[in-house]
Parts: structure tokens; sequence; C-alpha cells
């Protein structure tokens, strides 16, 4: 029975979906009652629609109904899947099912809860992070700092919505997310700053050494050299009173060149 019932959940298992999910279940749309085999099929199809009031999207929290791909059994969104094996995994508290384990390799992610998004990625091994809201990679795992809900946010730079997006995403140093294609052409642009918190997102090791031998060749006139001013750290978010130099100023606790001026402290009266 243990392997009848084995062979029976992987039944055509990856032999079904669409370009954005390998999965054996489909979704019936509420708004024009059609089914695809998932939301972003559904957005894809309607965008194309010649009137533009025709055109719209489907709000995956509206989906009601779900049909089996292997059996065409058609029935309600249940926590669990009632059908012949929709998934490989039972996913619970999910509006549909997705196969995605044999995706990858080693996988170590079984299970995903509503709140839980998995990216696509071949020989990706991933991690559940709750707090984040989503699947990270193992390598990341004790190297990142931890952003609550990182993934419920929009793109910095192209501000689509990253737990609705298809496309890769990278997690920053500082813990927040973007989409790959946007970080790449951040970094083409010599953008090495997060665009939400300023943290330095890559390792500025290099360029601070170079910006101390510039700093060091460049004297400043008798009118600035002993002009002192605060300055914030972005990357450590430490305050210092520094020397002032045009080219930049030094955080005296982490050594970087991320800062900005500001005003000198209030001292108690």
């Amino acid at each position: 029975m243990e392997g009848y019932n084995s062979e029976r959940l992987g039944f055509g298992k990856m032999g079904y979906g669409c370009k954005h999910y390998r999965r054996r279940c489909k979704i019936r749309a509420p708004c024009c009652n059609e089914i695809y085999s998932c939301r972003h099929c559904h957005n894809e199809a309607t965008s194309m629609f010649r009137n533009p009031l025709d055109r719209h999207e489907l709000v995956r929290q509206d989906v009601k109904q779900v049909v089996c791909s292997v059996c065409d059994t058609e029935q309600p969104v249940l926590d669990l899947l009632l059908a012949y094996s929709f998934s490989v995994f039972l996913l619970r508290l999910l509006k549909f099912a997705q196969t995605v384990a044999s995706k990858w390799e080693n996988i170590s992610a079984t299970y995903a809860n509503s709140s839980m998004m998995i990216q696509r990625k071949s020989n990706f091994i991933v991690k559940i992070v709750g707090s984040a809201g989503s699947c990270y990679s193992l390598s990341l795992l004790d190297n990142h700092l931890c952003v609550e809900d990182s993934m419920r946010h929009h793109c910095p730079i192209c501000y689509e919505y990253l737990f609705d997006s298809v496309k890769d995403t990278t997690v920053m140093k500082c813990g927040h997310t973007m989409h790959w294609e946007c970080f790449q052409e951040m970094m083409k642009r010599d953008k090495y700053c997060c665009p939400i918190c300023s943290k330095s997102v890559v390792d500025m090791t290099r360029i601070w050494k170079m910006i101390d031998e510039e700093i060091e060749a460049t004297v400043m006139p008798d009118d600035y050299r002993h002009k002192k001013i605060w300055i914030l750290c972005n990357d450590c978010n430490d305050t210092t009173e520094v020397y002032f130099h045009i080219i930049g100023q030094k955080c005296g606790h982490c050594r970087s060149y991320n800062t900005r001026e500001i005003a000198p402290p209030v001292l108690p009266q």
C-alpha cells in the first residue's frame, strides 16, 4: 500500500504546469470564469485583449476553485486537497498547491504556508525563513541581516511588488531585497548603496583604501584644513566628529566613507 501511495503521489510529476510553475493543478479565475495554469498566465492573456476595458488582473486571494490537471476534478480551495494528487506536497493553507521540490536538487524546504513563497531556481538549495516571508538560499543562513517580511515590499528600483514577481530576486547584505536584474543594473551605474537604507551592499574595502590614498595626496586649503564637521555613517549608524575634506569623510568607528554630514549634537543644558 505504501508503494502504491508513493507511485500515486508521483504520477505525472513535473509533467504538468506552465512556464511559471510546474504543478498538477489549475485555477478557475473568478473574474472571468476561465481556467488558467496560474494567475500569471491569466494576467498575460488578459493584458493582450484589444479592448483596454477588458484587461484585468487576477487577485490570487479571490481564487475559490482549483482543477486537477491529472483527473480534471474541480473542487473548492481547501486546507487539504481532496482530489487526485494536485502536488508533491500538500502545502498547508495555500491557495493552490505548487510542485516545487523536484525542481531543485538536495531540496531542504518541503512545506510552506500562505505567508511564504518559493522562488524557482535551478540547483538552488533553499531554507524557509518565516520572518522574511520567503525561502532563502542556505548560503544566506547566518550570513545576512534578517528584515521581517522583506519580500512583501516593492523592488526599490522598478517598484514591482516582489512577493508577486516571477523575476529572480537577491538579498543584499543589509537584508533588503530587490530584483536581481535591477541589482545588476545598479552595479553597472556604480551605485553600491542600498536604495532603502543607504548601507553598502558590496565589499568596499578596496574603494576605501583608494580614497585614503587620494585624500593623503590632496592637501586642503588653509581655510579648511582645521575645519571639523559631524557625520553619520550609513554603514554602522555611528556619529563622529571629523576633519572636513572635499573628497570624503571617514567614519571613525568602521572606517567607511559611506557617510553624510549632520548637524552637531545638542548638548543638555
